[in-house]
């Protein structure tokens, strides 16, 4: 991410005003800085982003798992966490039996590692791919918190692929093409990918050996160019474990953040002994990818409110549409609009304050709702709907049974 991105940002993309105004999140000095709460409105977005990527990755063969916030820190111990990033963890937790030590998680690929291996695998079962909106822990110093996009607490579509080494470019591929997917769906046309690779004067802040970085980096390399990818090698800004792939989307306002990460790992498979049976019935080390479209849920949705200026895509939105009835009149007509559209899965509500049209237009503009359905005498004597858009105002006349149709053929991604 570019250190200059959250400088001078106006207030009308600010994503911690824009957040606070459409009562999305909130932080409390109670619960502790650099901890999200998602409000209702908030968690509207945030679980259609999960449901989004659920369906695409089920398609992909993905299987869903959950894991504990914490872990022992034997297990971090075992996997080179604890060393990498001790220093940036909450203090272990103690537990009343004696040198036992918990930590809140800062990596979910570990605990990945332990449900590969609790049960033995032939190569017919793989590839398998274990997936999870897993959130993590670290301690950032109170000065580099900043709204969603630096945090304590974050939730990460994490996913680890555990294959041969037959199945590797393949699938590795086939989440490279899933990146370049998602940052079309979400609107992201622009982006840069970079190759980070380990610092070749540097052994000491990586785990490995030497033979296996120079396997991971060259097939890297390879699958990089027969994919025509334009890409930058940077040295040093590998993983810990392993080289990885880095995609960087450019926003609206012109910055580069970096979202997805594709990383090719041969050494936590060493560290945690996994292995699958062969065809020989001899065992066998598999590969393991972890892969991580959008970072996390918390900076995607920061960068998401900033791009858009909060204007989501229909899909996203907590309120896809609002019913505005003229008078108390028209509200048995606005009810039956109401029933229809909820009965095909549209996010809708009537505001029926004691306040006049305009006003109430207003708000609605304000709150950003991407549609608004007037209502008076006309529309319920004709059957038919007014219908606004925001930031256009009125498209047009339609009879309801139209209208539903009009709103339903956007929401899609």
């Amino acid at each position: 991410m570019n250190e200059n991105n959250n400088k001078w940002i106006h207030s009308d993309r600010d994503h911690r005003i824009i957040g606070k105004n459409l009562k999305l999140f909130t932080f409390s000095n109670n619960v502790g800085a650099g901890l999200p709460l998602w409000l209702p409105k908030g968690t509207i977005i945030r679980s259609n982003l999960e449901k989004f990527l659920i369906d695409i990755q089920k398609k992909s063969g993905y299987e869903m798992v959950i894991t504990p916030h914490i872990g022992n820190k034997k297990l971090y111990i075992q996997s080179g966490h604890w060393n990498k990033y001790g220093k940036d963890s909450f203090k272990p937790i103690e537990t009343p039996r004696n040198k036992e030590e918990f930590v809140l998680k800062p990596m979910n690929c570990p605990h990945h590692c332990e449900i590969f291996r609790s049960q033995e695998w032939s190569y017919r079962d793989l590839p398998k791919r274990f997936a999870e909106f897993g959130t993590v822990y670290r301690y950032e110093k109170s000065g580099e918190l900043h709204g969603l996009t630096r945090v304590r607490a974050f939730t990460q579509d994490d996913a680890h692929i555990f294959c041969t080494y037959d199945q590797l470019s393949k699938e590795f591929k086939k989440v490279i093409n899933l990146v370049f997917y998602i940052f079309q769906c979400l609107g992201f046309l622009e982006y840069k990918v970079r190759i980070s690779l380990k610092d070749p004067n540097n052994n000491h802040d990586y785990i490995g050996s030497k033979e296996n970085w120079e396997k991971a980096e060259k097939i890297i390399l390879k699958l990089v160019k027969e994919e025509n990818i334009k890409a930058t090698i940077h040295y040093g800004e590998a993983a810990f474990y392993g080289p990885k792939l880095d995609f960087l989307i450019k926003d609206s306002l012109g910055r580069d953040w970096q979202l997805g990460t594709i990383q090719l790992d041969y050494n936590l498979p060493e560290r945690f002994d996994l292995y699958y049976r062969g065809k020989n019935n001899e065992k066998h080390r598999p590969v393991m990818i972890h892969r991580a479209p959008f970072g996390s849920l918390e900076r995607i949705i920061a960068i998401m409110i900033e791009h858009t200026k909060g204007n989501f895509p229909l899909w996203m939105v907590p309120d896809q549409v609002v019913i505005l009835p003229i008078s108390d009149k028209y509200i048995i007509y606005a009810k039956k609009i109401l029933n229809l559209m909820l009965n095909n899965d549209i996010r809708v509500f009537i505001d029926n304050r004691n306040e006049k049209i305009n006003k109430r237009i207003r708000d609605s503009e304000n709150k950003k709702i991407p549609y608004m359905i007037i209502l008076g005498e006309k529309e319920e004597r004709e059957k038919s709907i007014s219908l606004r858009c925001h930031g256009i105002g009125h498209i047009g006349k339609f009879s309801y049974i139209d209208g539903i149709k009009n709103i339903l053929s956007k929401i899609n991604f």
